[in-house]
C-alpha cells in the first residue's frame, strides 16, 4: 500500500484502505475508483457507461466487500418487471398470510448491467428507490439499507435493442464515468494478478456499515462558502442559456454538485469546499444532464466540451472559504 499523507486514525486514511482495497482488482484507474467513493459518500448513484469485459461487475464487487455492504447485480434485459428489482408479496398457505420477498434492490451496493436494455417500465421502478430510499410493492413502503448505492451500466457501441434513458432518470445520477480500457502495462500487471488466484478474493472488509455511515454524516459538515454556491450556480446557469443546449442543467444538478463537491473536498483533508473541486466534478455531474440542439449534434459536438467551455471561461471566487 502507497504511503498515506493522512494520520493513520484519520477518515481519510479509512477512506485511501477502502480505495486500496478496490484498486487490487481495477488496476490504473484511481481517478474512477476515487469518484465512486466521492458518490457513495455522498449517498448519489453512478452510471457508468462503457464496453463490456472492462471490470465493472469485480469494481462493485470490490466495493461492496470493502465496506462490508451486501450485493446484488441485476442484469437488464427486454423482460424484465418491476417487479423482479423490488420483490413480491406471496401467499403462505401455513399462515394464510402474504409475505414479501425482497428483490435485489433491498441490498445495499447494486449493479444494475445494461440499464438501457430493459424497458421504460423497469427503468421506471428505480426512480423512487434512487431518489427516496425506499420502495412500494402492493401499498407497503419498505426502507432501503444504508449505505444505499446504484451502479448502473449503458453501453454506448450497441444501440440495437436498447431504450434511452428518459432525462428524468439520468438527473438521478450523481456522476456518470467511463472506466475505459486498461493501458498495456496494466493489462499485464491485470494478467499477472489473475495467473493463480482471483484478485477479489484478496479484497477484505475495512471499514464496518455504522463506520461509513458515519463518514457518511461528516460530509455533510463540510463548509460551503456562499461564493462556492454561487460559482456553482453560475455553472449550473450558464447550461441554461447556451446556444448548444436544448435542455440544460436543473436545480438538481446544482445540489449534486454542491454535495460531491464536499465529499470531495472531505477525501481530501479539507472542512471547505474550494473552486477545484467544483471544477474537478463539473464534468462527471453535469454534462449526461444536458441535452444538446440538433445542431450541435450533427456538428460534432458534446456534452462535456460544452461545461468545459462553461467551465474554462466562469469566473472563479478568488477568496479562502472559512474552514467549518
Amino acid at each position: 500500500m502507497t504511503h498515506s499523507p493522512f494520520a493513520p486514525d484519520s477518515p481519510q486514511a479509512l477512506i485511501e484502505k477502502i480505495i486500496y482495497q478496490v484498486e487490487k482488482v481495477i488496476v490504473g484507474k484511481r481517478d474512477v475508483v476515487e469518484k465512486l467513493m466521492t458518490a457513495l459518500l455522498c449517498g448519489g448513484h453512478v452510471l457508468l457507461e462503457d464496453v463490456p469485459g472492462v471490470g465493472k461487475t469485480m469494481l462493485v464487487r470490490a466495493l461492496a466487500r470493502a465496506v462490508d455492504g451486501s450485493f446484488k447485480r441485476i442484469q437488464c434485459t427486454p423482460d424484465l418487471l418491476p417487479s423482479d428489482l423490488t420483490g413480491v408479496s406471496v401467499y403462505n398457505q401455513r399462515t394464510a398470510d402474504f409475505e414479501f420477498r425482497p428483490g435485489p434492490l433491498l441490498a445495499q451496493i447494486v449493479l444494475a448491467d445494461e440499464l438501457n436494455r430493459t424497458s421504460p417500465r423497469t427503468q421506471a421502478a428505480l426512480l423512487e428507490a434512487m431518489e427516496e430510499k425506499r420502495i412500494t410493492v402492493d401499498g407497503m413502503t419498505y426502507p432501503l439499507p444504508q449505505p444505499f448505492f446504484i451502479l448502473a451500466t449503458q453501453n454506448p457501441l450497441d444501440f440495437e435493442g436498447t431504450y434511452p434513458l428518459p432525462e428524468a432518470q439520468l438527473d438521478r445520477f450523481l456522476l456518470k464515468l467511463r472506466l475505459g480500457y486498461p493501458g498495456p502495462r496494466e493489462e499485464v500487471e491485470m494478467l499477472g494478478r489473475m495467473e493463480e488466484i482471483h484478485p477479489l478474493a484478496a479484497v477484505r472488509t475495512v471499514v464496518l456499515q455504522e463506520e461509513f455511515t458515519a463518514l457518511q454524516k461528516e460530509v455533510r459538515g463540510v463548509h460551503v462558502d456562499e461564493t462556492i454556491k454561487q460559482y456553482i450556480v453560475g455553472l449550473t446557469t450558464a447550461t441554461r442559456t447556451h446556444a448548444d443546449v436544448a435542455l440544460g442543467a436543473s436545480p438538481r444538478a446544482s445540489i449534486a454538485l454542491m454535495q460531491a463537491s464536499q465529499a470531495l473536498a472531505f477525501q481530501r483533508g479539507r472542512g471547505y469546499v474550494i473552486p477545484d473541486d467544483v471544477k474537478e466534478l463539473a464534468v462527471p455531474v453535469l454534462a449526461h444532464r444536458l441535452m444538446l440542439t440538433p445542431g450541435a449534434a450533427v456538428a460534432g459536438r458534446t456534452a462535456e466540451g460544452v461545461i468545459d467551455a462553461i467551465a474554462g471561461t466562469a469566473a472563479v471566487p478568488v477568496r479562502r472559504p472559512a474552514a467549518g
